[in-house]
């Protein structure tokens, strides 16, 4: 069997960053005075209120939903949906407070619509916010199956907003576990599972490999408790790109030398496809939804309000690190 990688399953991270540049390359406007930007290009920007910042981010399931149309079970992708948008939010310092959703389909479905409200009312129950509002589309010449996105917003003091800014040198990494896959990498998943000729309502770890791999993503709202109880430097939802969106923080060198136990989830694709072991950090959680970035003296503080454990340091130099590996060079 060939071996996979996330770029030949169809996610090519490197050339999707070029595409994102590009993009960029040409929007130049900036408001100026009220709701100017005072923070851009993090897990999610914020805008100059006066007294505060009010922070928006926008993501989705991705094709996650394909899994859903496989298992018949769309009551799980409105918590992802929460939870991808509440998560970038919480990365930067800010409370979430609010949510709006867009839903496309090729034909709509009374039956699976009120599934996929059910996980949107279960998510925002867990992140505390109101879902204000929202889009359907219907678009068959567009689109065969579904997709969800949101785009949520959130409150944050303009002098506590967290950017990685004040990380330094001998900062320890507290690793808080995901639930499971989360809601990236499903496209590598869903083609190793595939090309193995696996079912998803074939049985693995007690349960179907669809079921594993529609378990919602985790919803980090204590991580709100820490930010105001304990001294952080930097915040950093493991989500697209595995491990390296610790780079998005600051550049140093992180090392990540005792990481969380991966779900076997993560196991039965990495031998099913044969991936390597940095491939797998490059693209999945690896069993970690979330990091903080915070000095060794804090460490009792924080696992006062969050589950987790220390998994590596912080020290001058650049590049991410799990134990020995490199993961960040291509």
């Amino acid at each position: 069997m060939e071996k996979f990688s996330y770029a030949k399953a169809g996610v090519d991270i490197r050339q999707e960053e070029k595409a994102v540049k590009s993009l960029l390359s040409k929007i130049k406007h900036i408001r100026e005075g009220l709701g100017k930007p005072i923070l851009m290009g993090h897990y999610a920007s914020v805008l100059d209120f006066g007294d505060f910042g009010i922070a928006i981010t926008t993501d989705g399931v991705g094709t996650k939903i394909i899994v859903a149309e496989k298992m018949g079970k769309f009551d799980t992708i409105g918590i992802d949906c929460v939870a991808m948008n509440v998560n970038d939010l919480i990365a930067i310092g800010a409370e979430p407070i609010a949510m709006v959703d867009y839903i496309a389909t090729f034909k709509p479905d009374e039956k699976i619509m009120e599934q996929i409200a059910v996980g949107l009312e279960k998510g925002c129950e867990i992140a505390n916010i109101t879902l204000v509002g929202g889009e359907t589309a219907t678009l068959p010449d567009l689109i065969r199956g579904w997709d969800l996105v949101g785009t949520a917003i959130g409150i944050v003091d303009k002098n506590k907003i967290v950017t990685g800014d004040n990380i330094r040198d001998g900062d320890l990494i507290f690793g808080i576990p995901s639930s499971g896959i989360h809601s990236n990498g499903l496209t590598l998943a869903r083609k190793v599972i595939e090309n193995a000729g696996l079912s998803y309502h074939d049985e693995f770890n007690g349960r179907k490999i669809g079921e594993e791999l529609l378990e919602p993503t985790r919803i980090y709202i204590e991580v709100l408790d820490v930010i105001k109880n304990c001294e952080v430097h930097g915040l950093a939802h493991i989500t697209g790109g595995g491990l390296l969106n610790l780079k998005r923080l600051k550049k140093m060198k992180f090392v990540v030398d005792k990481p969380l136990k991966p779900h076997k989830i993560f196991k039965l694709i990495q031998e099913l496809g044969k991936i390597e072991e940095d491939e797998m950090y490059r693209t999945f959680n690896m069993g970690m939804g979330f990091a903080i970035i915070l000095p060794e003296d804090e460490i009792d503080c924080v696992k006062r309000y969050v589950d987790g454990k220390v998994v590596g340091y912080v020290e001058r130099g650049e590049g991410v690190y799990v134990r020995e590996m490199r993961i960040d060079i291509y």
